[in-house]
């Protein structure tokens, strides 16, 4: 099964893509990762998207789909895969398309507010990297006993800014993939539990 999964900042993509990942048994891609994986290994096309990011500019459509092509390749992608948080535009939705059949387009649907309290209650541990949330956990450090701090990226006034930024980009592409019929909505307020049992009735 070929996946496409949708979703603003804290909507919970990443839990979802991890446990889709042992339920199905295919690979979870992200973009950012494998962009990072490959600069790390020194690929060729790691050292070109290196040159870009080291000049704070977006790598160019032509060299993400080529280093996205050449992770589909891999034999842990031959029952499908879940690609967590691409395409992020219609240009880049139409290249996939040329390169692969999608099965299903998941679009987590979760209310501003319920992201805004997701993200803003976030806390990260300096010195083990474990996030914590402050409405479930309610020490101040870790339990490694390192230092919890917030993030700039997760204040509220940066999630609303991250929050327009996604609905200006993903609005067309829910509706590209609506008009392919296989876009699936799902209601993502609740719990992790709930939204990973509502996804698996649509799968």
């Amino acid at each position: 099964m070929k996946l496409v999964l949708l979703g603003a900042p804290g909507s919970g993509k990443g839990t979802l893509a991890q446990s889709l990942t042992k339920e199905l048994n295919i690979p979870s891609i992200s973009t950012g990762d494998l962009f990072r994986e490959n600069i790390k290994n020194g690929t060729e096309l790691g050292k070109k998207a290196e040159v870009y990011m080291n000049e704070g500019k977006l790598v160019p459509v032509e060299l993400v789909m080529k280093i996205l092509k050449d992770r589909l390749s891999k034999h842990d992608t031959k029952n499908g895969f879940i690609l967590d948080g691409f395409p992020r535009s219609i240009e880049q939705a139409e290249l996939l398309d040329e390169m692969v059949d999608i099965d299903v387009c998941l679009f987590l649907d979760v209310d501003e507010q319920t992201i805004i309290n997701r993200i803003s209650s976030r806390r990260v541990c300096k010195a083990c990297g474990n996030t914590y949330n402050t409405r479930t956990y309610i020490n101040k450090d870790c339990e490694c006993g390192g230092e919890l701090y917030q993030r700039d990226d997760d204040k509220e006034e940066t999630v609303l800014k991250r929050l327009n930024t996604f609905t200006t980009s993903t609005t067309p592409l829910v509706d590209y993939y609506k008009n392919k019929g296989i876009l699936k909505c799902v209601d993502g307020n609740g719990s992790i539990e709930d939204t990973y049992k509502k996804v698996m009735e649509i799968l």
